[in-house]
């Protein structure tokens, strides 16, 4: 199966381009969401989040967001911490999803850590979305609105940044309200169909 990862900093508009490509049929991964999904029902995942960041993490079986993100995110050793446990964990579940994908041909991984955690290598091509800062932060507020604006650019501080991703990436779709969307996927989309195909 001819794998694409898809990746971003937070608010550069990832979701929006792969529900792009969703509409094309091509199905997509959301590493973020199977993330949070795996983080309140896989045993191991919450074992370790309580033993490293305290009982806090989760009130009763729900996963407290709010306090993992104030301490996950307040400096880089504790980021690198929380990735460890969940991104092994993750990487096993995409892996057998890849097989079950089916008359497809290709599939995307969306997840805003393919480079950081070392995931992009497994990938048979790279997509990074950008967007400015400002337009990033903006998203992001009106979407979480239980994170505040510090929090927002602490996050994005813990990422590489646009310009790094993207002197790795194969391509680069702009998310900037600038560019249209639609046909900078669908030029993609036509490049990964030949590619997987050859």
């Amino acid at each position: 199966m001819y794998k694409v990862g898809i990746t971003g900093g937070i608010g550069t508009g990832k979701s929006t381009v792969c529900r792009i490509f969703s509409l094309l049929g091509i199905p997509v991964y959301d590493a973020d969401t199977r993330a949070k999904w795996l983080t309140e029902n896989h045993p191991g995942i919450r074992e370790s989040l309580i033993a490293v960041f305290g009982p806090e993490v989760f009130q009763g079986s729900v996963l407290n967001r709010t306090y993992l993100s104030s301490v996950a995110f307040k400096d880089a050793s504790a980021t690198t911490v929380l990735n460890s446990i969940i991104h092994p964990v993750v990487g096993e579940d995409f892996q057998q999803w890849t097989l079950e994908q089916k008359n497809v041909p290709y599939v995307l991984k969306e997840a805003a850590l393919l480079y950081e955690a070392g995931t992009a290598r497994d990938m048979d091509a790279m997509i990074v979305v950008a967007a400015p800062r400002e337009i990033r932060v903006k998203r992001v507020l009106s979407r979480d609105p239980h994170r505040t604006e510090k929090q927002i650019y602490d996050i994005m501080d813990r990422q590489w940044s646009d310009e790094k991703k993207q002197a790795l990436a194969d391509y680069v779709l702009y998310n900037d309200e600038q560019q249209l969307l639609i046909p900078q996927v669908l030029h993609v989309h036509e490049q990964f169909i030949k590619k997987a195909l050859s």
